[in-house]
């Protein structure tokens, strides 16, 4: 299918709506369409329908998430205009490119849990192994695109992800499912919610377990080594490694004004996909595990005019690996017998308290405040190798000479970070059509100091049915403690003076809602970032900067009763300050289309298309662009939410396109390779089968 058949799809909603408009132009059926039954939080922190919350936002929900025949949350947040999800170097975990931000390994977009943010102080991201999230549980998703800190804080610079799990009202009884296909793929799945006595309760368990896409890698960086110092040690042409075994838990109680979650993911067994330096590593496995638990309280009725909610959580995070960085007969400074083996683990434990305050006594105001921290700590490390700093071997470099070097050559010590924090916003309703939204975070840093971000929002309700926004803000991501304090790192060192990256974002946008079946949005922005984190002679520097303009367009059609048409299309544009020249490994263009088509007794058909355009390297990768790709999914499937048996059948990546991700690229003279110089290949044609119960 070519782009213009795919953008055409995209945009034929845009192209009939004058006709459309001419057809609804009651306006008592324009009235009721006005009333906008999609809501969002994450724009304000309080709930408002989303055509005029001040914010470029997303939402989708739980019935979205089946209509997709998704079983994971890529596959969800894939369809979010201005977002794209490439791999990581690093145990192929995903990267969600926001608007063109690609810089490794993805810190720049906060991801939460029910307000919660999964970030890791070590490497400031949601860890290095992700091993997928569920979506049997996820009751809705929110996601913010642009700078998000002057209501979140850290790591909000080109998105926010709100995962929001679900609760006793959204099951209403008791679910069971099981799920197959390729792969070697199992799930199984139970889930509760109900009233015990005064208690609601949602309770939510899955176990799994798949061999992972085993996708073919031609070359690999031992490929490389191969070549240029004549040994044959690389295990390519071989396949990826990305198994894993799965355990996820939550438990959700509510009282009154009280709120209790506890949750747990751990991953075992998960693969190196393509190997932890990029070499392929048929043995290697890492496991992870996260508990974590959370304590609110939420009174929209605390005293007259006043609202008031608060938090405390904590997340304890624990990561451990056993990996062969290269293969045996890998001749880096001497030869390995049985491969170079570096085994890093480390523990974190996190603790958050915040409250926040809403006051409504002023006329045409709404004042919210917010105060808190953030405690966490790196708290312990350890690594076993067989292999020296300068990567000559521990003896002979087999299983025997690997030894504990956690106290003499540790990749990092034990740190602590603190964080304090107070935020203002004011919605100030101007007159009647037109609402100002004013807010500033300072946030304070023990071990860098403070920053302060503010944003401001104009939303216009121009008509019944048009609402246009003007916005603008700031945001900052902190240094990881691996740029601020690595060490012993042949090429990577850390660096105590870092200053966090900062953004700033200016946006446009409209809404319009041209009758009762027809829904249309576009927004256009603009953004900088400036003092973007990047290795300089094997140490982290702020030297980095990008610029970025783009172009957003979303539509819904319900063409009838039974039908209903949606999609999207993206175009972004990143510079990269210092060459001038695309930041690269982000697609220029997206478009996403999906059909939802209601069929006799009670089943239902869903389509959806995607197409990436071809994404540009960064200057100094000289290969050919990536390829273009369209990939086409088709799900049929029984309502969800009647009582009985509930059957669902999914086709991912119809066509079997060949479907590929930028490599990482590394020009230093240490290791002058590509790390996969055909890319990482993603899943070719898969099927699954889902069966479900509700009691």
């Amino acid at each position: 299918m070519t782009a213009a058949r795919l953008a055409c799809m995209a945009t034929l909603p845009w192209l009939m709506a004058p006709a459309w408009a001419a057809m609804g132009n009651d306006e008592e059926d324009l009235s009721q369409a006005f009333g906008d039954q999609t809501v969002v939080s994450i724009a304000t922190g309080a709930k408002q329908a989303l055509r005029r919350a001040p914010a470029v936002a997303t939402v989708i929900t739980a019935a979205d998430i089946e209509a997709m025949g998704a079983t994971d949350l890529d596959e969800v947040l894939e369809t979010v205009p201005g977002l794209h999800v490439a791999r990581s170097s690093q145990g192929y975990s995903p990267v969600y490119v926001v608007r063109g931000v690609n810089l490794g390994f993805n810190p720049q977009v906060l991801v939460l849990i029910n307000g919660v943010p999964l970030t890791t102080v070590y490497a400031g991201n949601r860890g290095n192994l992700w091993g997928g999230y569920p979506i049997e549980h996820i009751a809705r998703v929110e996601v913010l695109r642009g700078a998000g800190s002057a209501l979140y804080g850290a790591d909000a610079v080109s998105g926010v992800i709100n995962i929001i799990t679900k609760s006793a009202q959204d099951l209403d009884g008791t679910r069971v499912g099981a799920r197959t296909g390729t792969f070697h793929t199992h799930d199984g799945w139970a889930q509760y919610g109900g009233q015990w006595g005064p208690v609601e309760v949602s309770s939510y368990v899955r176990i799994g377990s798949t061999d992972g896409a085993n996708n073919l890698v031609e070359a690999d960086a031992q490929t490389g080594w191969d070549q240029l110092i004549g040994t044959h040690a690389s295990l390519a042409p071989g396949r990826l490694n990305t198994g894993r075994d799965v355990l996820d838990g939550q438990l959700d109680l509510s009282y009154e004004h009280w709120r209790w979650r506890f949750g747990l993911r751990d991953r075992d067994n998960v693969g190196s996909a393509q190997g932890i330096a990029s070499a392929l590593d048929p043995r290697g496995s890492s496991r992870n595990q996260s508990l974590s638990s959370d304590l609110s309280y939420d009174n929209e009725h605390f005293a007259a005019d006043w609202a008031v909610s608060a938090q405390l959580s904590a997340l304890h995070y624990s990561e451990r690996s056993d990996l062969f960085l290269f293969p045996a007969g890998a001749a880096l400074g001497g030869l390995f017998t049985d491969g170079m083996i570096g085994n890093p683990y480390k523990w974190e434990r996190h603790h958050r308290l915040g409250a926040t305050a809403t006051y409504s006594g002023w006329q045409s105001h709404r004042i919210r405040l917010g105060l808190g921290g953030h405690w966490a700590e790196l708290y312990k490390i350890k690594e076993t190798r067989n292999m020296n700093i300068d990567f000559t071997p521990i003896g002979t470099g087999s299983l025997a000479d690997v030894i504990d070097v956690s106290d003499a050559w540790p990749f990092i010590r034990p740190h602590s970070r603190q964080v304090r924090y107070a935020y203002a916003q004011d919605e100030w309703q101007l007159v009647p059509d037109w609402t100002l939204t004013a807010g500033v975070r300072h946030d304070h840093y023990s071990d860098f100091g403070g920053t302060t971000n503010p944003r401001l929002a104009l939303v216009w309700d121009a008509a019944y049915n048009l609402t246009a926004k003007l916005m603008a803000g700031s945001a900052f991501r902190p240094p990881s403690f691996t740029e601020m304090f690595a060490v012993n790192n042949p090429v990577a060192n850390g660096n105590p003076n870092l200053k966090p990256e900062k953004t700033h974002t200016i946006e446009a946008a409209v809404s319009w809602q041209a009758s009762s079946a027809l829904q249309l949005g576009a927004n256009v922005y603009h953004f900088r970032m400036d003092d973007n984190i990047q290795l300089v002679n094997l140490v982290y520097e702020n030297t980095g900067k990008l610029t970025g303009n783009g172009l957003e367009l979303e539509s819904a059609w319900t063409l009838s009763p039974l039908m209903r048409l949606s999609g999207n299309y993206s175009y972004q544009y990143t510079l990269d300050g210092a060459t001038r020249h695309d930041a690269g490994n982000a697609p220029r263009h997206q478009v996403y289309a999906r059909l939802d088509w209601r069929l006799p007794q009670d089943w239902s058909l869903h389509t959806q298309v995607n197409w990436i355009s071809d994404q540009t390297r960064v200057l100094t990768d000289t290969r050919p662009s990536v390829a273009s790709y369209n990939t086409i999914d088709v799900t049929l499937r029984t309502p969800s939410d009647k009582k009985g048996w509930g059957a669902a059948f999914s086709v991912r990546n119809l066509l079997n396109a060949d479907v590929r991700e930028p490599s990482a690229y590394d020009a230093s003279p240490t290791h002058p390779f590509i790390s996969l110089p055909n890319d990482y290949p993603m899943p070719g044609r898969s099927f699954y089968v889902q069966g479900t119960y509700r009691f």
